[in-house]
């Protein structure tokens, strides 16, 4: 006997613009639910109504990569980040795969970076110890390589670096310091306590909160937001995933975005125009300029 799903599925309601624009740094339009096709225009016009004017859509494997370049390119709301995430870099180098497929792979990605202007960003890349657990060391040891030559790039062609870092915290630093990092470097979706966000504003980095933070287990979240200072604070959706609360585990959009700031500035004390006026300033400066 098969039990039927009770779980709400419909997309969550608008909720109340915000006083001031604000990008969402990261963004997935490209994953749509299985038989759905990607409403672009659509998913731009909600955010827009509710004050998400821009976003950064952000390609993870070859095939997104070069959406996100085409979005980009038709959509003056859009920039890209175009990478290889850490699972797909373990994929293609670890077992079963091979450093050359890993390279080529990530020379597409240089080749993407370096034709197109509407790429400001090289990411997301850095490490997962979540899905690429300890006992696979040929994915972890793939990941790590992928990392180093996205840094490598990043601040060859003067891109921002964007980092996935999920259970890494330790490996990430260690990369970075190794590597040097680059002029901008984003922690996407932060998820270290402040003394994780302590270690990376001192090297430099902007500190990026998703709907995580509104979650009740995400206490050590909220403190590395409240110590962060104003000017190295962004906010994202990651969607499709990381909906806010009250609607986790509903579909997440960039519609969404102001449930998030509304409880950055709860956590943080901020006045809500003040927080998005300084997170839009701050997006720009992360990502090189205005578009």
């Amino acid at each position: 006997m098969t039990r039927s799903s009770t779980a709400d599925t419909s997309p969550p309601p608008a909720p109340e613009p915000l006083p001031h624009p604000v990008v969402d740094n990261h963004c997935h339009l490209d994953v749509a639910r299985d038989g759905e096709t990607v409403d672009v225009e659509g998913a731009l016009a909600a955010a827009a109504a509710v004050g998400v004017t821009r976003i950064v859509q952000i390609g993870c494997d070859l095939p997104r990569a070069r959406w996100a370049v085409e979005a980009a390119s038709s959509y003056d709301a859009l920039v890209a980040g175009v990478a290889l995430h850490p699972t797909e870099a373990a994929r293609l180098g670890g077992a079963g795969g091979s450093r050359a497929a890993l390279d080529a792979a990530i020379d597409e990605v240089e080749a993407l970076a370096r034709t197109h202007d509407r790429v400001r960003a090289v990411g997301e890349t850095g490490l997962d110890h979540y899905w690429v657990e300890e006992g696979d060391t040929d994915g972890r040891a793939a990941q790590v390589h992928s990392f180093r030559r996205h840094v490598e790039l990043a601040k060859r062609l003067d891109k921002t670096l964007v980092i996935h870092d999920r259970d890494a915290h330790e490996e990430v630093l260690r990369v970075i310091d190794e590597e040097g990092a680059p002029q901008r470097w984003v922690m996407h979706c932060f998820s270290g306590d402040a003394d994780v966000a302590r270690r990376c504003l001192d090297r430099g980095a902007f500190l990026s909160f998703a709907g995580t933070v509104t979650f009740k287990s995400a206490q050590p979240q909220r403190d590395a937001l409240a110590l962060a200072p104003l000017d190295r604070v962004l906010v994202e959706t990651d969607a499709p995933y990381l909906t806010p609360s009250p609607f986790r585990g509903r579909r997440n959009a960039s519609y969404l975005v102001p449930l998030t700031v509304r409880a950055m500035a709860e956590v943080r004390g901020d006045d809500l125009e003040e927080l998005c006026r300084a997170i839009d300033a701050t997006t720009e400066a992360a990502f090189g300029g205005a578009w």
